[in-house]
């Protein structure tokens, strides 16, 4: 994963999956697949929960505070984690940031 983050990404960003992004869910861990490139991706435990969390709340801030409510860690970690896994999705097109929504 790289070492930074989008400038324009922040807790106060709000994400949706992108369109042309699939996913199964095997045994608790994701496989996705970017329909528009053909690659494939595949997510651990933890990933798979922030995944699912997107789809229910969008808004990373609320993501942020339930993964620091269901894990112990840090806020600090949580928040560098959470929006390096964001903006490596953003990178391979399994997200789109929502308009108007970035710091």
């Amino acid at each position: 994963m790289s070492n930074v983050t989008d400038p324009q990404l922040s807790p106060a960003s709000r994400v949706n999956i992108a369109e042309g992004v699939v996913f199964r869910d095997l045994q608790g861990e994701l496989v996705l697949l970017n329909l528009t490139t053909g690659v494939y991706f595949g997510l651990d435990q933890v990933g798979t929960r922030i995944w699912h969390l997107l789809q229910e709340h969008r808004h990373l801030q609320s993501v942020l505070d339930r993964m620091v409510q269901e894990y112990e860690v840090a806020e600090a970690r949580c928040r560098e984690d959470l929006l390096k896994f964001v903006a490596l999705g953003l990178e391979k097109g399994l997200f789109e940031l929502q308009d108007g929504t970035t710091a």
